[in-house]
Formats: structure tokens, sequence, C-alpha cells
């Protein structure tokens, strides 16, 4: 690339290299501080509700900084080519596909006011002694790091407008991204340019896996899946890299089981399910349900491998911010929150089973006396009694089951 300016001095060079070892051995902390503020001021609610796009976007903007900072330890202070990898393109095509259009321009900006003044709080720390070495490296990492900005937001609108012109599937996929945001699209319309019946039970399913390298796990659970009975049918979507959004429908509701067991035997792969829902609300419902249950998951770095929304709508509900769920766990079950797992099990089995201590020992395979002493044990843990609110304590245990580490774990 044409160089915009002067290289810097030996001593400045040799300051741009330190600062920028310094915060690539802390490149979590900087991505963390970049990457959020950056996606949210691009907003956009399709893409922000979708945590797979969300954890893409991360991704990418670690590889931006990293770009960034490598590239000022090699050549310190020169103009840095921009990070448009074969990712990058894959996901500008996801966006495309779905009719997101981010604000590139938006997003660099805030990403850039945040990314100097971590550096600048660094510059100022390592080279305060020395008026005239903080003066220059200041000087130049600012033309560097403006030009990364400019050079970058500019490739991306190249590769986007590349992508527009020959995503031939984006008109479909742009329909199921209306059809799940609300928009009033008819039922006829939907089932002519899908060719999916939408008079039927449907179940929304997101399929995902963590690794980007592991896709070919999540295109044999895909095929897995592909394999229903003659009466079932599957509208598959591809929603990024990492993740596929599938419908399941049938004239009754749909089994899950050949999902689970597919799951199971990928562990690379995980799922989340949403409530069965009937017609085009159905679709529609189902898939947000899916949605806000992996995004739940993601939330809380559960290690759950398929989540049905069912199941945990009330943890979601109440782990919407992780402070406040943390604090009703403790204030809840105070000490139990962190005794010995098998009697957190056995107390939120009791109350499963209504207090019927027959019940919840044939459901633990365990004898009835020995889960009375347990319940007994429990309850003196517990801030609240079992008795004098049983759906606090049961929904406080379930939140612990789903993220153990709900209570320990530093909030980010």
């Amino acid at each position: 690339m044409e160089e915009l300016w002067p290289a810097p001095a030996p001593e400045v060079a040799d300051g741009i290299r330190m600062l920028s070892q310094r915060l690539l051995a802390d490149m979590d902390t900087l991505t963390e501080a970049v990457a959020e503020p950056a996606l949210t001021a691009q907003y956009n609610p399709a893409l922000l509700s979708d945590a797979s796009l969300v954890e893409e976007d991360r991704r990418l903007n670690r590889s931006d900084v990293v770009q960034w900072l490598t590239s000022n330890i090699q050549q310190p202070g020169r103009r840095v080519e921009p990070y448009v990898s074969a990712k990058t393109k894959e996901y500008i095509r996801d966006l495309a596909s779905r009719g997101i259009a981010p604000d590139f321009a938006e997003g660099w900006r805030v990403a850039l006011a945040v990314g100097w003044r971590r550096w600048l709080e660094e510059c100022v720390a390592r080279c305060h002694t020395d008026t005239d070495l903080l003066v220059g490296v200041l000087d130049v990492s600012a033309k560097s790091m403006v030009q990364y900005a400019l050079d970058s937001v500019s490739a991306l609108r190249e590769v986007s407008l590349a992508v527009a012109s020959r995503n031939a599937d984006a008109d479909a996929i742009a329909l199921i991204q209306l059809i799940t945001s609300d928009a009033p699209i008819t039922q006829d319309l939907a089932e002519t340019r899908l060719s999916h019946r939408m008079s039927r039970w449907h179940v929304g399913l997101v399929l995902w896996t963590d690794d980007p390298q592991r896709t070919d796990a999540l295109a044999k659970v895909i095929a897995a899946v592909r394999s229903t009975a003659a009466d079932r049918s599957a509208l598959i979507a591809r929603s990024s890299a990492t993740s596929r959004w599938i419908w399941l429908s049938a004239a009754d509701t749909p089994e899950l089981h050949h999902v689970e067991k597919a799951v199971a035997k990928a562990e690379e792969v995980r799922a989340a399910i949403g409530r069965p829902g009937y017609g085009l609300e159905g679709f529609r419902s189902s898939h947000q349900d899916a949605l806000a249950a992996q995004a739940l998951v993601i939330r809380l770095g559960s290690d759950q491998r398929v989540t049905a929304y069912a199941d945990v709508e009330l943890i979601d509900t109440l782990t919407k911010d992780r402070s406040t769920a943390r604090r009703f766990v403790t204030k809840t079950l105070g000490t139990l929150a962190e005794a010995d797992e098998e009697l957190r099990e056995t107390m939120l089995m009791y109350v499963q089973c209504g207090f019927n201590t027959t019940r919840a020992a044939a459901s633990l395979y365990a004898h009835r006396n020995t889960v009375e002493r347990r319940v007994t044990r429990a309850n003196n843990f517990s801030t609240v009694k079992v008795e004098d609110n049983p759906t606090h304590v049961a929904a406080a245990l379930l939140l612990l089951k789903f993220a153990p580490n709900i209570v320990t774990a530093p909030l980010s």
C-alpha cells in the first residue's frame, strides 16, 4: 500500500512496538472493550438478536485489532493493510443474504474512539517521562490508526457490493428474515416463495458450533436432520458461517428425538429448540424461541448441548441482567448455592415432584430415606426455606443447574 506519511524515528518506532506488544498480550480485554460498542453503534435488530452473528462479529473485531497490533510490531507506525479474510467475506455474505446492511462507518467510528482511548492510556502510562517520545508516538500512531479505519471501511464496502451482486439466494432468505421479525407477510406469499407449507405444526431449531473450524460436524448433523419421515419436511437456512436455522414441519407436532441423537454424536454442535407452533405465526414464534434459547446459552456460558426454550423460559427472564440473576440465587439459596451439587439436584427434583418424596426418590434412583435426609440438609443451607417459597427456591436451583458458575464467575 502507498505510504502517506514519513517513517517514524527509531526511538518512536521502538515505543510503538513495545506498546503494541503489551496490548496484544491483553487481547481479550481490548476486544471486549471494542466489540460491543462497535456492534451496538451499527444498531440492527436482526443482527443483534442472532447470537451466532454477534459472536462472528466479535471474532472479526478481534482479528481487526490483532491485525493492527501485529503490523505495528513488525512495521511500527506504518500504514496497515485492512483485514479482509475469507471469513470476513463469508460473514458479509451471510448478512447480505438476510437483508442486513450494517453501518460499517459508524461501527468503525465507535471502535476507533474506544481503541484510541485505550492506546492513549497505555502511551501516557509508559511514555510520560519522555515528552518528546510521547508526542512522537501519539502523532504517528494516530495517523496509522485513523487510516486503518478508513481503509477498512472502504474494503468492507467493496466486499459488500461484490457480494450483493452475486447473491442469488438473498431474496428467499431475506423473506425468512421478514417473517421472523414480525413483518406483515401473507401465508400465501411465504409458501410460494419458500416452497414450504405453512398450514402445519412447526418447530424452530438453531444448530451451531462454537468452533469455526468444525463446520463439517455441523453439516453432518444437518444431513441427519434432513433424513426425516415422509410426513415431515425441513426448511434449512444458513444464518451465519457457524449456524443454521431449521424449521421441522408436520401435520402433528414434529418429534425431535432424531435431532437430539444427531447432536449427541457430534460434540462440536449444539442445538436450541423453540416451542411448537401452528401456521405462519407458529413458524415465526418457534424460531424466535430458538433464538432466545441460543442467546441464553451463550450469554451464560452454559455447556448445555441441547436447550429447549420451554425448559428455560424462566431462566431467560431471570438472567437478562447477570448481576440481578446472581443476586437472586445467592439471596434465595444462601450457602446452598455452593454446597454439594447432589443436595441441590435432590431439592429441585423434590419440588418438581410436588413435594412427593417417593416420586423424587424414584426419579433419582435413590432410597426414600436418602432423599428425605438430603432435602433436610439442603433446606438447612438455604436462606429461603422451601416450604416458605417453593417457587423461588425451584427457580434459583434451576438457574444454578443451567449455569453452575453464575455465583462464582466474575461479572463481565
